[in-house]
């Protein structure tokens, strides 16, 4: 498993573009709040670590991860650099798991081609609450950490590509 060697939420400060400049927009998925609340205050706390206002973090909740592909869409239309898409998906006992994570991961791709705001895919798809909890600023660090600078670059990316 990739995060058993790695924590989520470290990164080299000095590699990460300047994003005092940019607004980014975060949706975050009501279903596991829990889990997608502590990857959304990873997620704000690295974007204010690096230079991004309080006022230029904008936030949406929305049901659940399926809808996450929608509120992403709406999100790119108000004039943010990136969008962080969060959400968790936890194994069950049926096939749901499966077409919600196929589902969304689609959806999110298919908004980083059409559309030209990127949408960063913050979403765990996890086999236990507990690898969840891992991941969303347990002991694997934080998810939501990770996306926030992905999302910082991918905004250079757009400004300078």
């Amino acid at each position: 498993m990739a995060t058993a060697t790695k924590n989520l939420s470290e990164y080299d400060k000095t590699t990460i573009p300047n994003a005092s400049n940019y607004r980014f927009g975060i949706v975050v998925s009501e279903w596991n709040a829990t889990i997608t609340e502590g990857l959304y205050e990873g997620a704000v706390q690295a974007l204010l670590d690096n230079g991004v206002s309080k006022d230029n973090i904008l936030k949406w909740d929305v049901p659940g991860s399926f809808e996450l592909i929608y509120g992403s869409k709406k999100m790119q239309e108000q004039n943010v650099n990136a969008v962080i898409a969060i959400g968790s998906v936890v194994q069950g006992e049926t096939k749901h798991f499966d077409f919600v994570c196929e589902g969304v991961a689609q959806g999110i791709k298919d908004l980083n081609v059409m559309n030209d705001t990127p949408v960063i895919f913050c979403v765990l798809t996890d086999n236990t609450m507990q690898q969840a909890e891992e991941r969303s600023g347990g002991k694997h660090g934080n998810k939501g950490t990770e996306a926030a600078i992905a999302a910082i670059k991918m905004a250079e990316l757009r400004k300078n590509g």
